[in-house]
């Protein structure tokens, strides 16, 4: 069972409706430790007081904020947390927006809402007016000791709460050397560009996440389990890196295309390549879909 973040409640005009803030993702990454190399031992890290040399236990351990050099103001979790009680337990809507209107860049990290103490009616009413109206509702939030933008939007039966990055943390695209859309210059053809659309027409099809693993991870597994069954449990130092890769050929963008869209409709095979097909990633279950709608 997922355990609360916090419980606190949503502000919707003069609204007021019991929620209870659970994350809404795991994570699948595996845990490695640091060995030393000479002997596997492993290497800890300490909580050592820098004056006495002695570790401290992690409930003497307060956050700190320098306002001069040296001096420090202590402050503990439950000062954080209730610096203001209000605006750390409430998640105010301040506007509603078209959810397509909202660059993907700005998608973080999302979280569940769950109705709290007789708090059912007030979220079926939030959730339901949400759905119809095909909006997010626009809020900020107080997440562990550090106020997030965020999007409440509707998944299902869920009340789900996207966290969003702030304008000032994303670079600006033109700091990028990006080219621009004069198709003459890189010599784009419109047959092309409708070659490639018919391409991605022929690749459409409903969005199922169940579908895509971590390639990776399974991969590392079966070395892993490798290493275990031959008893290689050191790590190899001198193992036989593949060829530097030349630079690629002159593509005939055409000709590739063409291939493409008869594999993708069925009509002729295409040999496959060597690297593994790149998989669209996963990152905000079902937002892709319902920027589509």
């Amino acid at each position: 069972m997922a355990r609360p973040v916090w419980k606190g409640h949503i502000s919707f005009g003069l609204v007021n409706v019991p929620i209870v803030l659970y994350a809404a993702e795991t994570r699948a990454d595996l845990s490695f430790k640091l060995l030393d190399s000479r002997n596997a031992a492993r290497i800890r890290y300490e909580r050592v007081n820098e004056e006495t040399g002695a570790e401290v236990p992690w409930d003497k351990i307060v956050k700190g904020f320098e306002y001069e050099n040296g001096n420090y103001v202590l402050l503990s979790e439950g000062e954080l947390e209730n610096a203001s009680a209000e605006l750390t337990r409430t998640i105010e809507i301040e506007q509603f927006v078209e959810l397509s209107l909202i660059d993907l860049r700005y998608f973080d990290r999302p979280y569940v809402l769950a109705p709290g103490a007789k708090g059912e009616k007030g979220y079926v009413l939030l959730r339901q007016a949400i759905a119809g109206a095909g909006k997010a509702g626009i809020c900020r939030v107080v997440i562990r000791a550090r106020q997030y933008l965020a999007a409440l939007v509707v998944e299902g039966d869920a009340l789900v709460l996207e966290l969003l990055r702030y304008a000032q943390e994303l670079r600006p695209l033109e700091e990028f050397d990006l080219p621009g859309h004069d198709l003459r210059k890189y010599k784009v053809s419109k047959q092309e560009i409708d070659l490639a659309t018919k391409l991605i027409e022929g690749m459409s099809g409903d969005w199922a996440p169940d579908q895509f693993h971590d390639e990776y991870r399974e991969a590392l597994m079966g070395l892993i389990e490798r290493k275990i069954k031959s008893g290689q449990t050191q790590a190899v130092e001198d193992y036989e890196e593949g060829p530097e890769e030349e630079a690629p050929p002159a593509i005939n963008f055409m000709e590739v295309l063409k291939q493409s869209v008869a594999h993708a409709s069925g009509k002729h095979p295409v040999a496959k390549r060597k690297t593994a097909k790149k998989k669209t990633p996963a990152k905000r279950k079902g937002l892709k879909k319902r920027r589509a709608g």
